[in-house]
């Protein structure tokens, strides 16, 4: 079998207790650059939806019995000698089912990827890089969840309930698969150097792993302060691009809405009257695109620990819809097939700072197959033509990133 040997090579790199400690460079998104080449994993906790719970609840105990207590995110903390922090992934579905209470109907295309995982890591000696691997790598063609006449038809379908009034906005995202053989994790390191990947970084399970390239941060706390900054409309990187989409009035109006719904998250969990927009449909590149983006500040409420802050900002709001809760009931009808590893969190948490980024731009390997999703939000206003387009030159530069050029 051509992927046997792949499943074994994933095995062989993530360790899971203090016997088996790490034989390559941690590249977690968002950790320390001064500590990842002496990070060592100590703790693992891996959790699916089947195996019932709260995941925002066994999160922050399973890192404050590993002495990273984050059930106060106002108290003040220093990065410590030994514990330095823990890289924390939690998917879409475990967000949406389980923090949001959605349905979730759709079935999961890469089954072993966990809904959470939290890594906890303290310091050892430097090690130097990992040899190269010189295994041949090959990655098939892509198949794709849904045609772009179904893809189409979702937008239809979208379209019609904000007609009916049961929403106003909805993300739709696609999905696509392709056979690999070699060692996956190169291919999902480079997504990492994407121009703009603000959460650029891998994370490694047993016969999985997940690599990243994000430019979007769900949530940011440091000082008390708590940050989101949605992402929300999309044209190609040319200075005709940029000018339409600053005149555009449906993506602003798009945008905004996002930013209303960000602002209402971070009123559930900050001080009274302390919610602000610091910066509103500011454009910034990643790759070939430009994108519209906004920063939301609050202070954190007092007492404010990590599974409330997970529950009020999981899923992200611009991968989602407005409202939130009806436009993931909608999603879980309309998308053929999970979102996998896509549009959930994964980023770093310390004592004293959370960093999560969203999981779009990301990819997912498991032992037959690399994974990608893509897609946009749905309003009113969208062309299903266009929309279709959006989420292929999304992808583009990811799929090019994994096959090596």
């Amino acid at each position: 079998m051509p992927y046997q040997k792949s499943t074994e090579r994933m095995r062989k790199i993530g360790p899971y207790g203090v016997e088996t400690l790490p034989q390559v460079l941690v590249d977690a998104p968002a950790a320390p650059p001064a500590c990842r080449d002496s990070l060592v994993e100590r703790a693992r906790l891996q959790w699916h939806r089947a195996d019932g719970g709260d995941p925002a609840v066994l999160a922050e105990e399973f890192l404050a019995a590993h002495g990273l207590d984050l059930r106060d995110l106002n108290r003040p903390a220093a990065h410590g000698p030994d514990v330095c922090g823990a890289a924390l992934y939690l998917s879409a579905a475990a967000a949406g089912a389980q923090l949001a209470g959605a349905p979730t109907t759709a079935p999961e295309p890469a089954p072993t990827l966990p809904d959470l995982a939290v890594v906890v890591y303290d310091h050892g000696p430097t090690r130097a890089p990992a040899a190269p691997d010189d295994t041949p790598w090959w990655l098939g063609p892509w198949t794709e969840s849904w045609t772009p006449a179904q893809h189409a038809a979702a937008v239809d379908t979208v379209r019609a309930a904000i007609g009916r009034g049961d929403i106003y906005q909805t993300n739709l995202v696609g999905h696509a698969a392709a056979p690999y053989s070699g060692d996956p994790l190169p291919a999902l390191r480079r997504l990492g150097a994407l121009p703009g990947a603000r959460y650029g970084g891998v994370l490694t399970g047993d016969g999985w792993a997940i690599g990243c390239a994000s430019p979007e941060t769900l949530v940011e706390v440091h000082h008390g302060q708590i940050i989101t900054r949605p992402i929300k409309g999309t044209r190609p990187a040319t200075a005709t691009g940029r000018a339409e989409l600053l005149t555009s009035a449906k993506e602003r109006a798009e945008h905004i809405m996002i930013v209303d719904l960000e602002r209402n998250d971070l009123a559930r969990i900050a001080r009274t009257g302390t919610v602000t927009v610091d910066e509103l449909f500011a454009v910034r590149r990643w790759c070939d695109l430009w994108q519209a983006e906004s920063t939301v500040r609050a202070h954190a409420a007092h007492g404010l620990g990590l599974a409330d802050l997970l529950r009020a900002t999981c899923p992200g709001g611009s991968v989602t819809g407005a409202p939130k809760l009806a436009a993931l009931t909608h999603i879980a009808t309309a998308e053929p097939v999970g979102r996998g590893a896509s549009m959930g969190a994964l980023g770093w948490v310390a004592p004293g700072r959370i960093d999560l980024g969203l999981t779009i731009r990301t990819a997912a390997a498991d032992g037959h197959a690399l994974h990608t999703w893509a897609g946009g939000g749905i309003t009113w206003d969208s062309d299903p033509t266009a929309e279709v387009a959006e989420a292929a030159a999304k992808t583009a530069p990811v799929r090019a990133t994994l096959a090596g050029r």
